[in-house]
């Protein structure tokens, strides 16, 4: 197994992308703690699959856009697994508007849970790669971060300042043998682009935008995460990998 002896902390897990990125990493050997805000059923029913794995693996609530609640959850990682290799940040939501009839609480909202709770969760995850000289970062972004979309100005600013905030943290951390990704995801068959998928007229939009004409699957996805969180990607930091079936080519 490529994850044998590691531990990820998965942020945003008890569902849709973060519950498929939890379980391959399972599947390849790693201990994974569960990160929800709410649903904490749905985030120990999949720590329930990753014990059927034969792996160790922990359901903790945390709201990654606070600090406290942030360093607690990585140190319960620590606790619970003996060490902490691997930070997949991809919690988040979207509070869609218009520019014009966007409010201040609506950007607060999205851009703290989608840049600013990275930030908190690779501060808080440093302290323990840097301790042992190695760790696998890997930032969840969006082709929205790089080509924009209407009425989302919040999201899509998150989103693109994952990116540069990707690359410093490479920068700094690597000499402590720390690589730090993005992995740039397009419409994937989750319950946030429910309505993409489901309203005719929305879907016919964006069907026209992915080149491979179809949404993405939890199989598309997570063989990117594993590559990043494994060995063979020691030598790649401060990279961008478009996971979109070509949208972002557009």
């Amino acid at each position: 197994m490529r994850l044998s002896g590691r531990a990820a902390v998965v942020t945003g897990s008890s569902r849709g992308v973060g519950r498929s990125v939890a379980l391959a990493l399972a599947a390849e050997g790693a201990d994974v703690l569960v990160n929800f805000t709410s649903n904490e059923r749905a985030a120990n029913e999949v720590v329930d699959q990753i014990k059927s794995m034969g792996r160790n693996a922990v359901a903790v609530g945390a709201d990654v856009a606070s600090k406290g609640q942030v360093d607690e959850m990585m140190a319960k990682a620590k606790e619970a697994f003996g060490h902490l290799e691997i930070l997949v940040n991809n919690a988040g939501f979207t509070r869609p508007a218009m520019l014009h009839k966007m409010t201040e609480d609506q950007w607060d909202a999205v851009v703290d849970a989608h840049l600013k709770g990275p930030f908190l969760c690779m501060q808080a995850a440093a302290k323990y790669f840097r301790e042992q000289n190695y760790g696998k970062i890997i930032n969840v972004s969006s082709v929205a971060g790089l080509v924009g979309t209407v009425g989302q100005v919040n999201y899509s600013a998150a989103k693109g300042g994952i990116l540069s905030l990707t690359k410093s943290v490479a920068r700094e951390l690597a000499r402590y043998n720390v690589c730090a990704n993005v992995i740039s995801l397009g419409i994937v068959e989750t319950d946030m682009t429910e309505k993409i998928r489901t309203d005719e007229k929305l879907k016919e939009i964006y069907m026209n935008r992915i080149l491979m004409k179809r949404f993405g699957t939890a199989g598309d996805i997570s063989p990117a995460f594993v590559f990043f969180a494994a060995p063979e990607s020691d030598y790649i930091t401060g990279q961008v990998l478009c996971v979109d079936g070509g949208y972002g080519m557009i």
